[in-house]
């Protein structure tokens, strides 16, 4: 064995990191993730009164609900990427196509495909955990309506990301989403987490689902305050972010770039 050839290759390697996020993310970005999300669950556990503590109810709503905000996220921003990949955007723009038909037809693809995800999550963790998503009753509509347009809202984010640099930034069509949840209180309230942190987690309309749905379970009732939250903010974020994504997509055809993002 030669040192200088395995150095050579180390070298190779390191250098690699200095341009790919995707190397930085798994130093940085995933282990933190999973620090603050199990962390701030522990905190809140070890607060609880176990016998006042319905664990199926809020932990598998938790990630029922989670579920699909994660889904109508990725369902854009892969939608988007399957055309990258397979170079044919160019062949798409060309024609009359207008973007915001583009964007229709993934919404629809994605209602499809997230009705049957949540049909087979909701049946199997009746089967078995014996538990009924539809204890949120008719209040579940009005939040899941929520979660699903700011899914749909991260995932034009992420499309108009990768507009603006390329496929460097695809990995974020798959990981942004996770920046969010330890601060969008999917398994604890907000209450648990440190006050600072509080003002960003109360500006996500994800936030206001998961507390709402929690409220829902607590009190029977449909808590105005955080379904008119979660509407006023998914309202402002779509709007900056429409703004946003056209603004990159008139970039990226006014600078030649429409062919040149795989």
């Amino acid at each position: 064995m030669k040192w200088h050839r395995i150095n050579a290759l180390l070298m190779r390697h390191l250098y690699l990191y200095r341009r790919s996020l995707p190397r930085i993310m798994d130093i940085f970005y995933w282990p933190v993730m999973e620090l603050l999300l199990w962390g701030f669950l522990s905190l809140y556990l070890a607060r609880l009164e176990i016998a006042n503590f319905n664990a199926v109810t809020f932990l598998l709503g938790g990630i029922i609900f989670w579920d699909l905000l994660s889904q109508s996220q990725r369902v854009v921003s892969v939608a988007f990427l399957e055309e990258v990949w397979e170079r044919n955007l160019l062949n798409l723009f060309v024609t009359p196509l207008k973007m915001k038909e583009f964007l229709a037809s993934t919404v629809i693809l994605g209602l499809v495909r997230i009705f049957v995800v949540s049909i087979i999550m909701a049946g199997l963790a009746f089967l078995f955990y014996s538990f009924n998503i539809f204890t949120f009753g008719l209040f579940l509509i009005p939040f899941m309506a929520n979660l699903l347009l700011f899914g749909w809202i991260l995932g034009l984010l992420t499309t108009a990301i990768i507009l603006r640099y390329g496929s460097s930034a695809q990995v974020l069509a798959f990981g942004l989403i996770f920046l969010l949840q330890p601060f969008s209180a999917v398994f604890y309230p907000v209450s648990i987490l440190p006050q600072g942190v509080q003002y960003v987690a109360n500006i996500l309309p994800s936030t206001h689902v998961f507390e709402g749905m929690r409220a829902v379970i607590n009190t029977g009732t449909l808590p105005l305050n955080h379904f008119l939250w979660a509407v006023v903010l998914n309202l402002l974020f779509l709007g900056l972010i429409l703004v946003y994504f056209y603004r990159m997509f008139a970039w990226v055809k006014r600078s030649g770039k429409l062919m040149k993002l795989d």
